[in-house]
């Protein structure tokens, strides 16, 4: 008999399949928040004055990142916020601007890495394209639209083990020549108009002659436009196997991106689902919000990522003067979630011998004494006090003294001056293409999430930090 999975991530999985790319994923988040009553505003326009008490909104940046809160019944300026901030984004392959590769009878893409991926994990997969394209609409203007093609279009090939006998050896290979996905043969292309040949002159702005015709015609016919309307994009290549619920008792997800898609998604679903609950038609005390952000795997600088101004834009516009902007930051707290790594049965060794998290066994506090994590006695505190509201259970991660840290959002935000701790959820595989986390996990974090708005202010009241 089959059993069913665990709801939430249940829901994850629909999440994360219809998401191959952060311009996906914020663009999901931005439905499930509409259905949720969230009111869409923008930067650009004058949106302080028409806050109104009980409001729900949301802002998006550049497609990429999205920032939505809520304003308590009771609020004022100076009140602190009550953050999740998460990222969207994940190491993939991009399409480079010029891609057009040929050889040996293969078309080509070019390809670029991005962030620090498991590269030999996207050996021998069907892959295919998602992203965005700039394109030109029949009334002269141009607008940014999201395309995804289900079908598998690209491979990267391993060479046969009879022509490369020691390849089980010490398995390496280059990253720029060995690393080209294929997209077809080119005498497919006999009896089409080849872009390789043409001789037309083109405008600054056309991209027909960096990529191969077939390649554009595949993202026309997803959009249902020409070749030519297509003026540029950002693509990245991605797995057609969709993400599942596995294992014996389907405690796991088989899912790429649950770093960083579990945490985004939870901070989504907890805030949706608190907007339609008893405790928040009566909340006082701080805004609630969610940040997810973009580039976090290569550092977080532009203008979609955590070191952007996109927190302390929200916290100044909603207390401009300089002594409730001070009071907002001394009273806020910000949770960085992002994934953490789960004890792995064959490389123990790997682990601290008393920080061995696992999957399904709750929330992960990360800490570093180097600061790669933010966690520290306070944090930690308030997290566990959080976890406990919902009967839920905390874990402990600290790296070994002879291994590097990553780290996440949490330090750069933390810039800010306001409390900050780093959290996750506990998984295997990551930055591969495809990864293993928790299935029950994905509860536990939208309880954390959600004691947070809810319960904070509550907390936060009875602690005294000089």
């Amino acid at each position: 008999m089959m059993l069913a999975g665990p709801e939430a991530a249940t829901r994850f999985i629909k999440f994360v399949n219809a998401s191959p790319t952060p311009f996906h994923a914020v663009h999901n988040a931005t439905l499930r928040l509409e259905k949720a009553g969230f009111l869409k505003i923008r930067e650009k326009d004058d949106w302080e004055k028409d806050l109104k008490a009980g409001g729900k909104y949301y802002f998006t940046r550049n497609q990429s990142a999205l920032l939505a809160f809520t304003i308590p019944q009771k609020w004022k300026q100076g009140s602190g916020v009550s953050i999740v901030a998460t990222h969207v984004d994940s190491p993939n392959l991009r399409v480079r601007p010029v891609s057009k590769r040929s050889k040996d009878g293969y078309l080509q893409v070019a390809v670029e890495l991005y962030g620090g991926g498991i590269w030999h994990s996207w050996l021998d997969r069907d892959l295919s394209l998602a992203g965005r394209v700039v394109i030109a609409e029949k009334n002269g203007t141009f607008s940014s639209k999201l395309v995804k093609i289900k079908r598998p279009l690209l491979r990267i090939p391993t060479l046969a083990i009879h022509l490369d006998r020691g390849v089980n050896d010490n398995f390496k290979f280059n990253q720029e020549t060995e690393f080209v996905p294929i997209l077809g043969l080119i005498a497919s292309q006999l009896n089409a108009k080849d872009n390789q040949s043409e001789a037309d002159e083109h405008a600054a702005s056309s991209v027909q002659n960096n990529h191969h015709l077939a390649l554009l015609s595949a993202l026309a016919d997803e959009l249902s436009i020409t070749s030519e309307a297509i003026h540029d994009f950002e693509l990245a290549l991605y797995d057609t196997q969709p993400s599942t619920i596995g294992g014996l008792n389907n405690e796991f997800i088989f899912s790429p991106r649950c770093d960083n898609l579990v945490s985004s998604f939870c901070a989504v679903e907890a805030l949706a689902d608190h907007v339609g609950s008893q405790s928040f038609s009566t909340l006082e005390g701080n805004v609630n919000c969610i940040a997810l952000f973009n580039h976090e795997e290569v550092g977080s600088v532009s203008s979609s990522g955590a070191d952007s101004s996109l927190i302390p834009s929200l916290i100044q516009r909603l207390s401009p003067t300089p002594a409730a902007l001070a009071q907002s930051i001394s009273r806020s707290f910000l949770i960085s979630a992002d994934m953490g790594h789960a004890v792995h049965p064959n490389y123990t060794s790997k682990h601290e011998d008393n920080h061995k998290p696992v999957m399904n066994g709750g929330i992960v506090l990360k800490t570093n004494a180097k600061q790669k994590y933010t966690t520290d006695a306070i944090g930690s505190f308030l997290v566990k006090k959080l976890v406990d509201r919902k009967g839920g259970r905390v874990q402990n991660f600290e790296v070994r003294n002879d291994m590097t840290c990553g780290s996440t959002v949490g330090p750069m935000l933390s810039k800010i001056g306001m409390r900050t701790v780093d959290v996750g959820n506990a998984m295997l595989s990551m930055h591969s293409i495809r990864e293993t986390a928790g299935s029950h996990d994905v509860q536990f974090a939208i309880d954390l999430f959600t004691s947070l708005f809810e319960g904070f202010s509550d907390i936060d009241e009875k602690l005294t930090v000089e």
